[in-house]
C-alpha cells in the first residue's frame, strides 16, 4: 500500500530533518531557545524549515489519496517528483543570503502546480 507515495514520504522527511537541524545548531550557536531570537539567519531558517513542514504535509496527503484512488502510477510518480524537486529548490534558493530568487519561484511553482494537479484529479475522480 502506498508503494508510489513511500519514497516521497521518506526523502521529504530527510529533507525536514536536514532543515530541522540547521534550525537546532543556529539555535544552540545563538543561545536561542525559541524563534529567531532576532536573529536573521535563525529566522530565516526557521522559515525554511516551516515552509517545507507546511507544504510537504498537504502535498503528501494529496499524493496518497491520488495513489489510493488508483491514479497510473506514472501520475503519482510524476506528482511526486514534482512535489519533492518543488520542496529541495524552494529550500535551497530560500535559504540563501541573498536568496537564488529563480530557485525559489521554480520550487513554489512545482509545488503549486503538484497541489493543484491532485487536488483537481481528486476532486474529478470523487464526481465521476
Amino acid at each position: 500500500m502506498f508503494d508510489a507515495t513511500a519514497p516521497y514520504a521518506g526523502i521529504l522527511g530527510l529533507l525536514l530533518i536536514h532543515l530541522s537541524v540547521r534550525v537546532v545548531r543556529l539555535r544552540k550557536s545563538l543561545g536561542v531557545s525559541s524563534g529567531g531570537g532576532g536573529h536573521a539567519a535563525l529566522e530565516l531558517a526557521v522559515r525554511v524549515q516551516g515552509n517545507c513542514a507546511e507544504y510537504s504535509g498537504i502535498g503528501l496527503l494529496l499524493l496518497a489519496l491520488t495513489e489510493a484512488q488508483g491514479a497510473p502510477g506514472l501520475a503519482v510518480h510524476g506528482l511526486g517528483l514534482m512535489l519533492v524537486m518543488g520542496r529541495i529548490l524552494h529550500a535551497i534558493g530560500f535559504g540563501r543570503t541573498p536568496p537564488i530568487m529563480g530557485f525559489r519561484i521554480a520550487g513554489m511553482a512545482l509545488t503549486f502546480t503538484m497541489l493543484a494537479l491532485a487536488s483537481l484529479g481528486l476532486i474529478a475522480h470523487a464526481l465521476t
